[in-house]
């Protein structure tokens, strides 16, 4: 489709769009502009935001693209059991989602629709707070994705090696996870179509045996076992777990202009998800507590499959087994894809060399899949909790800058076209921030000192990364440009409108 032609001052209900390909010299920085009125146009009326080639991604496959960047199912979440007791485990995942996952995926819902664009959340902090900010919001993302799916390869060989015990060291796990991070990248890079697809097969096929195991568990059942509350709770692995497990909603965002219809499919994709994960995390969780005596030592990574192994035999326990990893496979290439398209996202907005806006011929971001499959290996030998807790830092850091820039797009441009609006008023918007605002402080405070080192040490290298790229930007030693496909948000060429899609 052609991009609408460029506005005048005076013409208030356009999108000024750059008729060629503009570089970063041309553009003012985004979110800079003062007084001035944003105006919304129908997102059907104006230029796509993706690439009209390519098939766009729809309800289904979104609602389990998202299922995967936060979940998965409910392996990994054993470890609440053991840090604090089945009564605060099953309110844990009652209660956190109301705290965490319900305000980030709102805000996700609003914020996407408002910028239905690659790179997401970055975009939405760019306009708010100015691109450098924006920059540092996506280095932080980016590193702590890429720390998360460093895990997955690790913790698929993990289950695959109560089968095959030879690959549980040296060079066979080695090659293995080389091998497997080579087929999921491959599969990234064919497009978001075919990941959308099997992460819908894998979804599926990882859900079925827990409610095989919820209907053979029913006679076994003990409701007092539900009521066993520890006293040496470890607050710091309850707290990170619940995190882990609950967080990462705003990851979809970051593909919005792939998807088809994003003011209307992002909003039920991510209701219907976030149904979708509370009850794959609070119905396992029942039934292992509830139909077995409690064991608090045994809850660890894994033990679900032996949770199956006695309610139902091995066959139901090898089936766990086999979607546990199958699930590892699925959060794999949903990160993947989150992680790269947020950098091609930048790349469109100025805020990266130019080559990492490049497609495949399939239309997925070459460069970006390369870098977070280098990355995700050479973080692969790091230890489980080390990594949970290095990557919800980083991600508390993140989200405190997405919750600044929506309060502020809200503060200051409340009549803004929002396709989906938050039905609070400003002064409950920030209420509605400050209780994750408060359990962020608490993750961040439990954090071990070693963690502390090197997730700061993480934000120093992005504090100079972007002034190192803004030099080489003024010296012409790397090519930057703004996709003249994009809405202009910076307002340069007129003062008086700073234009959002509706």
């Amino acid at each position: 489709m052609q991009s609408p032609p460029r506005a005048t001052q005076n013409d208030a209900a356009g999108i000024p769009t750059p008729t060629d390909k503009t570089s970063r010299e041309e553009a003012s920085a985004m979110g800079e502009c003062k007084g001035v009125e944003y105006v919304g146009v129908d997102v059907d009326e104006v230029a796509p935001l993706g690439v009209d080639n390519f098939k766009k991604v729809s309800v289904l496959p979104l609602v389990f693209l998202i299922f995967y960047e936060v979940s998965g199912g409910p392996f990994g979440t054993e470890d609440v059991v053991k840090a604090a007791g089945p009564l605060l485990a099953l309110l844990g995942f009652l209660i956190f989602p109301f705290i965490w996952s319900i305000p980030e995926a709102l805000i996700t819902a609003e914020m996407g629709t408002m910028f239905p664009e690659n790179g997401g959340y970055v975009v939405w902090v760019s306009s708010a707070l100015g691109p450098y900010w924006g920059f540092q919001l996506g280095w932080m993302k980016w590193f702590s994705g890429v720390i998360d799916n460093a895990l997955y390869p690790v913790l698929f060989l993990k289950y695959l090696c109560s089968t095959v015990p030879a690959l549980s060291g040296g060079l066979p796990k080695i090659a293995v996870v080389l091998a497997l991070i080579v087929v999921l990248t491959y599969m990234n890079y064919r497009g978001l179509t075919i990941v959308g697809r099997v992460a819908i097969v894998l979804g599926l096929f990882s859900i079925l045996p827990f409610v095989i195991m919820g209907l053979l568990s029913i006679p076994k059942l003990k409701p007092s076992n539900w009521l066993v509350v520890e006293k040496d709770v470890n607050w710091s692995l309850y707290l990170s777990t619940l995190f882990w497990n609950l967080n990462y909603w705003d990851s979809i965002s970051t593909i919005a202009g792939e998807v088809e219809n994003p003011k209307k499919t992002l909003p039920m994709a991510l209701f219907c998800a976030l149904i979708l994960v509370v009850r794959s995390y609070f119905f396992p969780l029942l039934i292992g507590t509830g139909a077995l005596s409690l064991d608090r030592e045994a809850w660890t990574d894994g033990h679900f499959s032996n949770v199956a192994k006695m309610i139902g035999g091995v066959w139901l326990s090898w089936w766990i087994n086999g979607a546990a990893a199958a699930s590892n496979l699925g959060m794999f290439i949903a990160e993947m894809s989150s992680d790269s398209f947020q950098l091609l996202g930048m790349a469109e907005r100025g805020m990266l060399p130019s080559v990492f806006a490049k497609r495949s011929r399939y239309g997925t971001p070459l460069i970006g899949i390369l870098l977070s499959a280098s990355g995700a290996l050479l973080l692969s030998g790091m230890s489980f909790q080390d990594t949970i807790a290095a990557e919800n830092f980083l991600y508390c850091f993140g989200m405190i800058l997405e919750f600044i820039a929506f309060v502020r797009l809200r503060i200051k441009y409340p009549v803004a076209s929002r396709p989906y609006k938050i039905p609070l008023g400003t002064i409950g918007s920030i209420l509605m921030c400050i209780p994750p605002t408060i359990l962020i402080c608490i993750t961040v405070a439990l954090s071990s000192l070693k963690v502390v080192v090197v997730s700061l040490t993480v934000m120093i290298i992005g504090l100079l990364v972007q002034p190192c790229l803004k030099c080489a930007e003024r010296r012409k030693w790397l090519k930057f440009s703004v996709s003249s496909n994009l809405p202009d948000l910076n307002g340069e060429n007129n003062e008086n409108v700073i234009p959002l899609v509706d």
